[in-house]
């Protein structure tokens, strides 16, 4: 009787099988997605030197604390989020010039000229000409020296966090939007869109944030204290 030999199988394709099943279930497959780390981290402070730093006081400094159980502590009262941006505001302006709240200095085009032939610190100099700039753009004004600190813990959620930084990003904005309107008759938004490609709407930006500085200064997280 005949020998029968076995049929082989031919796994010739078998390769391009397998890199088109790969190909399919990466299309099909859905990834996860941060979706709330899309937002910018914030701006660094503006217009905060180390000499600055070294005069604050604390009547100047505006604690925010998010801590672990996601409680809002403005100045060691609880606050609700939706409280945070006018209190920041009332702070920031200080325009019922409270001792409680950041010391302030009215700026004006000659104490401004006095300051700036009297420095003889680049870094001082440099200050002093971009406020008597503005004075020259926007009139007197008041400049308080106020410092926002925010902190957090680590067990504070990203929701909460990023709602704090917008409430406070929006406090600086409003309190420019309202000196620009007043002033220049200008709303802020458009100041900003303008100032891209105009060099007379830059310098009046730069003197609207010369009178609100946003100075928003965060500490390193750190673990609830039980």
């Amino acid at each position: 009787m005949a020998r029968r030999d076995t049929p082989e199988i031919n796994a010739g394709s078998m390769a391009d099988i397998a890199f088109l099943l790969l190909i399919f279930f990466l299309v099909t497959t859905t990834m996860d997605s941060d979706w709330g780390l899309a937002r910018l981290l914030p701006p660094p402070p503006e217009e905060i030197d180390q000499q600055d730093e070294i005069k604050i006081k604390e009547r100047d400094v505006f604690v925010v604390l998010a801590n672990a159980n996601d409680q809002l502590l403005v100045e060691g009262e609880v606050l609700d989020v939706s409280q945070l941006r006018d209190k920041a505001k009332e702070f920031i302006a200080n325009k019922a010039r409270l001792e409680t709240l950041p010391q302030w200095e009215d700026i004006t085009v000659n104490s401004a000229k006095e300051k700036l032939s009297a420095i003889t610190a680049e870094d001082g100099q440099k200050k002093w000409k971009k406020r008597l700039e503005a004075a020259e753009i926007l009139g007197s004004y008041t400049l308080t020296k106020q410092v926002i600190s925010l902190q957090n813990d680590r067990g504070t959620s990203y929701d909460l966090y990023i709602r704090v930084q917008d409430e406070l990003a929006r406090a600086y904005k409003e309190l420019r939007n309202e000196l620009s309107q007043d002033r220049l008759g200008l709303a802020y938004d458009f100041l900003e869109e303008k100032a891209k490609t105009d060099a007379e709407m830059k310098a009046k930006l730069t003197a609207i944030k010369t009178v609100y500085p946003q100075r928003i200064s965060e500490a390193e997280p750190k673990d609830a204290q039980q």
